[in-house]
């Protein structure tokens, strides 16, 4: 395993203290993290990231493959940062029959599929056996494939909607198919950086309080955190410590993803620059030093783009997602990424960072381990 070794001669002396603490496996406070986000020493902030990332996955760096389907884009509220959304009537919306779901669903499976990531709008008029009967049609057809569907945002709707419980319409949900959950929907908890750019959108009681009973029903989850926006360092370690504190009770986590926002063709807020890579590298670095109690950090390659998820590997993240297949909430506001990765260059791209290409399944258990020379499956479990 590589050793991730320190030298404190080129370290930011502020930065010791967090060295020493890490080292002894010691929790972070809010002062270590505001540190780790105003050090001008990023380098030497991602090599204490890599110490914990190698001391949960050593030099593993994990990918699945998966299809993103997005059954719907017409939804009932209209954020700020979206680009995604449309209106009922409105030329580009769709809304998928649970026939096209399954057929889309088969270009997939055609490639080796191993998860369906399935999250859509806040449709008006959808009725409920439309979702119950989406994931009994995938399950059947595809009953090897894990589902992980729905945001904390979409089960708030179904449950004020339909006039459910978030138990009841997770139980209902379950009893259907479903096997996980995405992470989607947290954005930024804050309350005044939430009324910025999503109001219409759950806050924080409400996100956490859906993940909390579906950890509760033993369906496990992601945890996400939208930056790059309007939001400032003390939001992001804000939302990294209110994660911290859910995962502690609930333990149901598997892995956390920063997401890049992208202003491209949003509503109001196209007018933001992107965030730069060192931004994107410093969230992961302080992420994976933060939150202490998360198995993984997600290289999300669809936002950050190839070289930069490549670099991620080397600031804490040990998860590159995956094939993706097709993805489209992303790609509205402007991404520029691929639609499809295929393995052979998955496996290209985390073997030229010095990391073990592991292919994975949702809940992180080896399918198999490639050879990072020929790109070739050396093990097999």
């Amino acid at each position: 395993m590589e050793q991730c070794v320190v030298n404190l001669a080129m370290l930011d002396r502020a930065l010791w203290p967090i060295y020493e603490k890490v080292v002894a496996g010691e929790r972070l406070s809010l002062e270590d993290g505001r540190v780790l986000f105003e050090t001008p020493d990023l380098i030497g902030a991602g090599q204490l990231a890599g110490i914990v990332r190698a001391a949960k996955n050593g030099d593993d760096a994990y990918f699945i493959i998966n299809q993103h389907i997005n059954y719907c884009n017409i939804c009932a509220l209209g954020c700020d940062f979206c680009a995604f959304s449309a209106k009922e009537g409105d030329a580009h919306a769709w809304v998928y029959s649970v026939e096209e779901i399954v057929e889309r669903a088969r270009r997939g499976v055609a490639i080796g599929a191993r998860e369906f990531h399935v999250v859509g709008g806040l449709h008006p008029t959808l009725p409920w056996e439309y979702y119950l009967d989406m994931l009994r049609a995938l399950k059947a057809e595809f009953p090897h494939v894990h589902l992980k569907g729905f945001t904390a945002v979409e089960i708030d709707y179904f449950a004020r909607k339909f006039r459910k419980s978030y138990e009841e319409v997770l139980t209902e949900l379950i009893e259907a198919g479903l096997n996980s959950m995405p992470g989607g929907g947290a954005e930024i908890f804050a309350d005044h950086v939430h009324d910025q750019i999503c109001k219409q959108k759950i806050r924080w009681d409400k996100w956490s309080e859906v993940h909390r009973t579906a950890h509760q029903l033993g369906v496990k989850s992601n945890a996400t955190m939208l930056y790059g926006h309007v939001e400032s360092a003390e939001d992001r370690l804000d939302h990294m410590l209110r994660l911290r504190g859910l995962q502690d009770e609930t333990g149901g986590f598997m892995t956390f993803i920063p997401l890049h926002f992208h202003p491209e063709n949003t509503p109001k807020l196209s007018h933001l620059r992107h965030a730069t890579g060192q931004t994107d590298l410093r969230c992961i670095a302080v992420g994976r030093l933060m939150l202490d109690n998360f198995d993984h950090v997600k290289a999300y390659w669809t936002m950050l783009g190839l070289k930069l998820a490549q670099t991620a590997l080397h600031f804490g993240a040990d998860d590159f997602d995956g094939t993706v297949t097709e993805e489209r909430i992303t790609h509205f506001a402007g991404a520029d990424t691929p639609q499809l990765l295929p393995v052979e260059q998955i496996v290209r791209l985390i073997a030229e960072t010095g990391r073990r290409p592991v292919e994975r399944d949702t809940t992180f258990d080896i399918v198999r381990i490639h050879d990072s020379n020929a790109g070739r499956d050396s093990v097999q479990r």
